[in-house]
């Protein structure tokens, strides 16, 4: 069976294949050196990209990325737009699916990286001392919903795709995070959100959140 794997992750496989060779060569033992192998099938397993089956109604906010709901709360200032919104966090462990997905339609009005530091991604001060990156989407019906990719203990690496006036569909793959990490979603304070803490979620699928169709003021 074929395992789609993101483009990102092509350097990586063939690195560790080469030295999986390379130690196989050098100590070769019955088997062909397991710890090195397995390892090289974790960073395959890492770098896969399914595809999604996308929700189509209006005004559904769906998961940016595969992992599990770890804060559902509300903020006075969200990146970027500034104003006060209801955050949804994810946190994907280094077994999750890395690659990350439009939560909806809409075009990149904003976008801004932001160095820091690698704490613990599920920590809640993660969200604004990691390193990340922001972007602002302003939907089709002109409502304004930020996501932000964070780094964390074990992610060194953040891969954004897209930039300011970028536009995208939702379920579209726009990046993804090396190694470990989470998203924080910031949605407009009359979103009825549709997971709770705790909840595992799947990119592009699940349903985050409902949004009406009412432009903000």
């Amino acid at each position: 069976m074929r395992i789609p794997i993101a483009r990102e992750g092509w350097p990586f496989i063939a690195g560790f294949a080469g030295v999986a060779l390379l130690g196989t060569w050098l100590c070769p033992v019955p088997w062909g050196h397991p710890p090195l192998w397995l390892l090289l099938l974790w960073v395959v397993w890492f770098f896969r990209d399914p595809e999604r089956v996308t929700p189509v109604a209006a005004g559904l906010i769906v998961a940016p990325a595969d992992g599990r709901v770890i804060a559902i709360d509300e903020v006075v200032a969200a990146p970027l737009s500034g104003k006060a919104a209801r955050r949804i966090s994810i946190f994907m462990n280094i077994f999750s699916v890395h690659v990350n997905r439009f939560p909806e339609s809409g075009q990149i009005v904003a976008s801004r990286y932001q160095p820091g530091r690698f704490l613990n991604a599920a920590l809640d001060k993660a969200s604004h001392e990691n390193e990340r990156m922001e972007l602002l989407l302003q939907t089709d019906q002109g409502r304004e919903i930020a996501f932000v990719q964070v780094a964390g203990l074990v992610a060194r690496r953040i891969v954004c795709r897209v930039r300011q006036g970028d536009r995208g569909r939702r379920g579209e793959r726009f990046g993804l995070i090396r190694f470990g990490s989470r998203v924080d979603v910031y949605l407009p304070l009359d979103a009825v959100v549709a997971v709770t803490l705790g909840e595992r979620t799947v990119a592009g699928e699940t349903l985050l959140a409902t949004l009406s169709a009412a432009v903000e003021r």
